[in-house]
């Protein structure tokens, strides 16, 4: 009798550490330094009037050093739920607020609370490869969903791939790694879907806070009883630069929560305390300076689709561009993973291939190239598209 796979054996490396690997594996071109676009994480720290504020609470707050709420700082709750209620609109409560350690672990905690072993997610393709990850690793099934030429997934689609065993679609918009904004009209009708099918719209609005539109970005929260098929997620790291504090947050049902709340009792106990006092100094008193970051990480997509006009000549593809992410489509016949490990020695950049977005062979994920461009300034772009411009595969 062969012994099943113990769960972390059931999926893959983690992408960007195999990614880091590869530098390690690696020369760079003499005289080049190396244009990191692997990682969508912020370089910066936080700013100064923040890390005043983090090292204020950690010196004068004897609470942030001890074990808090499961479900996150009241305080927080009940700000993410004002704020939220004034973006959206709707029934917003912080009953319907948990604050976990980082978006990523939100998910897991969602899925925990929604699938038995067997059980089915659709997942668009490409696909944020820590969601497939965490799906491997509960023993469910990540349904690949095709998308459109836009990189959208079809509605019809969807309907034709839900089972009796589909509990969830899961979607990220803006999109990592597409960069793609779904339109309101597209997550309304996917939730219309769920709801009809009863199961759970997971919609990850991590990079929310860099959308290119200033209009509420969808009306489900108006819906009435949203939180019986909705869970939204949300991240701090990337709005506030609190990536090694790892602060994030979910909207669902209470009752959703009451599970949620047996998880993260069990694996985290509580959310860092000090990454969530930061969150909440951050939301209070950063929204000027939040709309600056934003207007600066638009204006890097800009330089993008403004500037790729000698990657088209070289028969490169623009895929889509947006927030921290543009997924490009290369010219040459190797396959993406193999392009990736030789941007590294040949033009000396590091990103990550769209084998690592999509399912094992598939033909979109081999001709595909995710970039992370938050990090450069236009005149970062601007180098790392004449080195692409460069490189003959």
């Amino acid at each position: 009798m062969t012994r099943p796979l113990p769960r972390t054996a059931t999926t893959f490396a983690p992408p960007v550490m195999e990614a880091r690997r590869w530098l390690a594996e690696s020369t760079l071109p003499a005289g080049m330094d190396l244009i990191n676009v692997s990682q969508a994480a912020p370089v910066d720290p936080p700013t100064d009037a923040l890390r005043r504020e983090i090292a204020r609470v950690a010196v004068e707050d004897p609470q942030a050093h001890l074990y808090g709420p499961v479900l996150g700082l009241p305080a927080l709750r009940e700000e993410v739920a004002g704020q939220w209620l004034t973006a959206y609109g709707g029934e917003i409560t912080p009953a319907h607020v948990a604050i976990t350690s980082g978006c990523n672990e939100a998910f897991c905690a969602t899925i925990a609370t929604l699938l038995a072993e067997g059980d089915e997610v659709l997942l668009p393709v490409p696909w944020y490869f820590n969601h497939k990850m965490a799906l491997d690793m509960i023993g469910a099934v990540a349904v690949p969903l095709p998308t459109d030429a836009a990189l959208l997934p079809d509605v019809a689609a969807a309907e034709a791939l839900v089972t009796d065993r589909t509990r969830a679609i899961a979607v990220v918009s803006p999109n990592n790694p597409a960069g793609v904004e779904y339109p309101a009209e597209l997550i309304g009708a996917l939730y219309d879907l769920c709801e009809s099918r009863g199961i759970t719209l997971i919609l990850d609005e991590t990079y929310r806070d860099f959308h290119s539109s200033d209009l509420p970005l969808h009306d489900l929260f108006t819906r009435p009883d949203w939180d019986r098929t909705l869970v939204q997620l949300y991240s701090f790291s990337k709005a506030y630069r609190l990536t090694g504090h790892r602060v994030g947050a979910m909207l669902a049902s209470p009752a959703r929560l009451a599970e949620v709340e047996k998880y993260l009792d069990t694996v985290t106990i509580c959310p860092a305390q000090i990454g969530q006092f930061a969150a909440l100094w951050g939301m209070r008193n950063l929204g000027q300076w939040l709309a600056g970051e934003r207007a600066e990480i638009l204006a890097r997509g800009d330089a993008i689709r403004a500037g790729f006009a000698p990657l088209a000549q070289k028969g490169w593809k623009l895929r889509g561009a947006g927030a921290y992410f543009a997924y490009l489509e290369h010219p040459f016949d190797a396959p993406s993973d193999v392009i990736a490990k030789r941007l590294v020695a040949e033009a000396g950049i590091l990103m990550l291939p769209g084998t690592m977005f999509t399912p094992e062979g598939d033909a979109f994920g081999q001709r595909t190239m995710r970039v992370a461009f938050a990090n450069l300034d236009a005149a970062g772009i601007a180098r790392m598209i004449d080195r692409l411009a460069g490189f003959t595969g």
